[in-house]
This record gives structure tokens, C-alpha cells and sequence, in this order.
């Protein structure tokens, strides 16, 4: 017996998770509660407590974090929509565009909605009197909290999967119909798969059941193969941003150097997404033909044009004399005064 052979019964039942979580945490009569919805909103919710604490630091009126997070969800909603529309699945929509409308049947695309996001803090910025780049700034610590709560919903939701691979942390996701292969009796069943039968509900929709070991397959069974959980991946990426995007705030605050905080995060974000994606299945079919093209998928070449403008505003941050850290309405002052005021009044 080897001094590490005791370890070996503990290893093997941690290897190759089976993530056969429902998306739906309850159906409340017609309407279905989903993790993913309550995901996207908690990114939005603990955003905006983030915001205000950084807006009060720098003696701006949290009164603009309602206002911005109204623009944001706008911007979010929107922009990822229409991103995954026009960048990934336009021969369908244009061929049926009362799909555009039904969100709720999913699809959205980040690229989208950080283009979405850009154009709803430009607008915001200009209608308020404040800086575009310190409104950036900001906010992107805000993006990273979002970001890692839509990728836990898309790890509810088993979609967004990695390639099969045999690390021992891999995912086995048998609700992922898109990416189920066939059975073959001939040959042996990977380590770590699992047989799963589909069948179709009375509505329409198609749902999955894990067979038991040692259940006899059919004609129709199928094989959900251990996987890269690159949800996961991307979820603790936007973790770690957000860890580095608040230090370095909190470090400077309103010293912090104009667009500094958002050049950083686009850069990072998108060159990680740009080597992510070598480990996950295609989104759409038409992938196929543009990676044999340009030997990158739709999210990689979407990545290079984003990444383009962080490094010349990174390059560029706090080096315009005239406006090194940006501006906002600091307000917040004025205001405690006034409610002081009108505290004091008889």
C-alpha cells in the first residue's frame, strides 16, 4: 500500500459531477419562477448596493444610482437581445421576427449587452452633467457582479456547456439536449457519462431522465459526456474583476485615474473570453463555417474590437490634464444640508 493509495477511495466520488438541476424554482399558476431570472436580478440588486456605497464615498447623491440602474437594466435587457439576434441567429429571426419579442425563450448575448450598456451609460452621462469615462468606471465594477450572476443562471439554466473533457471537476449535464450523443452499444460508456432518454411534454417542449446504472438502453437513449463547466469558469473570472476593480477604486476613489477601471475590465474580460471560448461548444450552427474561416468562433471575433478600445482608453487613463479623474455631480453634501434643514424647521 502506497502513503497515497488511502486518498483514493475520497478523489473518485468528487470526479464528474451529474448537474441535473431543474431551472425552475417553482411554478406559481401560470407563471415559472426560474433561477436565471432571479440570478439576473440579484446581479442588479447587489450592483446597486455596491453603487451606492462607491457614490457615497465620492459624495455623489445615491439618488443617480436608482436613476442609472434604470438605463442599465434597459441597456442590459435590450442590447443583449438584439446582440444575439443579429450576431448569432439572423436568418431564423428574419424569417420569423415575432421571435425577437419572446425573451423568455431564451437567448441573449453578452457582447450585445455590453454594447447595450455602453450606449445606455452615454445617454445617461450626457443628460445628467456627468463624465462619461468616470461613469465607466464605476459601473464596471457593477458589470462584474452582473456577470458572474448571469453565469451561474446559465449553469441553472445547463446551457452555454463546455467541451468533453476528463478533468477530474468536469460537469456531466444531461438536461443539455443540444449536445447529446448518440449511444453506441458497440462501445463502451466514457467515465463519468450517464444514459438519458428524452421524451416531449404535452406542450411541446422536450425534457430528459437520467436512466439508473445498469439500465437496459433503447433504440433512442442517448449519453450526456462529462464537460468543461465554463459557466463556472466565467462566473469566478467576474469575481476575481470584481475584487480587482473595487481594490484599485478603493485605493484611489475620486483620484482615480479616468478610464483606468474601464479599460482594465474590457481588456481582461474580453481576452479571458477570447480563450474561454476554445473550451466550449459552439452557440449557433453557423459557428462551424466561420471557425474554418478565420479559426475563431462569433464570441472571439466580437471579443478583438472590444479589446482594441480598452487598451487605448487604458493607455490614455488620467493623462488628460485638464480632466485626469473625471467629474460627477458631487451633490451629496448638499443634500444632507437640506435635510438637516428641514429636519431643524419648527
Amino acid at each position: 500500500m502506497t502513503p497515497l493509495s488511502f486518498l483514493l477511495p475520497m478523489t473518485a466520488p468528487l470526479a464528474y459531477i451529474t448537474w441535473n438541476v431543474s431551472p425552475i424554482i417553482a411554478e406559481i399558476g401560470p407563471l415559472l419562477l426560474r433561477w436565471y431570472g432571479v440570478l439576473f436580478a440579484l446581479g442588479f440588486v447587489i450592483g446597486s448596493f455596491v453603487l451606492t456605497h462607491i457614490y457615497k464615498e465620492e459624495n455623489v447623491r445615491p439618488y443617480w444610482v436608482d436613476v442609472i440602474t434604470f438605463y442599465m437594466v434597459v441597456g442590459t435587457v435590450l442590447g443583449a437581445r438584439l446582440g444575439h439576434v443579429f450576431f448569432y441567429d439572423w436568418p431564423s429571426y428574419r424569417e420569423h421576427p415575432g421571435e425577437i419579442l419572446k425573451i423568455w425563450h431564451g437567448g441573449l448575448a453578452s457582447h450585445g449587452a455590453t454594447i447595450g450598456i455602453l450606449l445606455a451609460v452615454f445617454i445617461f452621462s450626457m443628460r445628467n452633467k456627468f463624465d462619461y469615462l468616470w461613469v465607466l468606471d464605476r459601473i464596471v465594477i457593477v458589470v462584474a457582479i452582473g456577470g458572474a450572476c448571469i453565469r451561474l443562471g446559465n449553469l441553472m439554466n445547463s446551457e452555454i456547456v463546455g467541451k468533453p473533457t476528463d478533468v477530474p471537476w468536469a460537469f456531466v449535464f444531461p438536461r443539455d439536449t443540444e449536445h447529446l450523443q448518440r449511444y453506441t452499444p458497440d462501445q463502451p460508456l466514457p467515465t463519468g457519462a450517464v444514459l438519458v432518454q428524452r421524451s416531449q411534454l404535452p406542450n411541446g417542449e422536450q425534457t430528459t431522465e437520467v436512466l439508473p446504472a445498469g439500465s437496459t438502453p433503447s433504440a433512442t437513449t442517448e449519453v450526456a459526456v462529462p464537460r468543461h463547466p465554463t459557466q463556472i469558469y466565467e462566473s469566478l473570472f467576474c469575481i476575481f474583476l470584481l475584487v480587482l476593480l473595487y481594490s484599485l477604486w478603493n485605493k484611489y476613489k475620486e483620484r482615480t485615474p479616468r478610464g483606468l477601471l474601464f479599460g482594465l475590465f474590457v481588456v481582461l474580460l474580453f481576452s479571458f473570453r477570447i480563450g474561454v471560448e476554445y473550451l466550449k461548444e459552439n452557440q449557433v450552427s453557423q459557428e462551424t463555417g466561420i471557425i474554418a474561416q478565420y479559426h475563431l468562433n462569433i464570441g472571439q471575433l466580437l471579443s478583438i474590437p472590444f479589446i482594441l478600445i480598452g487598451l487605448w482608453v487604458l493607455l490614455r487613463a488620467g493623462k488628460d490634464p485638464k480632466n485626469p479623474y473625471g467629474y460627477a455631480p458631487r451633490d451629496l453634501a448638499e443634500e444632507e444640508a437640506a435635510a438637516r434643514a428641514a429636519a431643524v424647521k419648527p
